[in-house]
């Protein structure tokens, strides 16, 4: 039923860019808080950025503010990630999930996951 469906991952240089998507089905994408998080080899998995269901709030981790957009076209059912300025650090498995916005103070995973797409920065 519920199914996130993450794309866009990809081999980059530093400096490059990439634009991450999360298709969603089999449920009304509006009437959720949307996340998307990371997990590199050897590392807890962090919360990236989120967006609120209705009002636009927002949530960055400290170490891609500036770098990330998040967005989200609900009438294609659809969440975006945009990654500018890329680093090395930036490598990870990159997943979405529905999502607890606490503005202020954080961003957690909630019922609903995708299975990941693989971002990965070298030279």
């Amino acid at each position: 039923q519920v199914q996130f469906v993450e794309s866009g991952g990809g081999l980059v240089q530093p400096g490059g860019s990439l634009k991450l998507s999360c298709a969603a089905s089999g449920f009304t994408l509006h009437n959720y808080a949307i996340g998307w998080f990371r997990q590199a080899p050897g590392k807890r998995r962090e919360a990236v950025s989120c967006i609120s269901e209705s009002d636009g709030r927002t949530f960055y981790a400290d170490s891609v503010k500036g770098r990330f957009t998040i967005s989200r076209d609900n009438a294609a059912n659809t969440v975006y990630l945009q990654l500018n300025s890329m680093k090395p650090e930036d490598t990870a498995i990159y997943y979405c999930a529905t999502a607890l916005l606490f503005v202020g103070l954080g961003c957690q995973g909630k019922d609903y996951w995708g299975q990941g797409t693989q971002v990965t920065v070298s030279s």
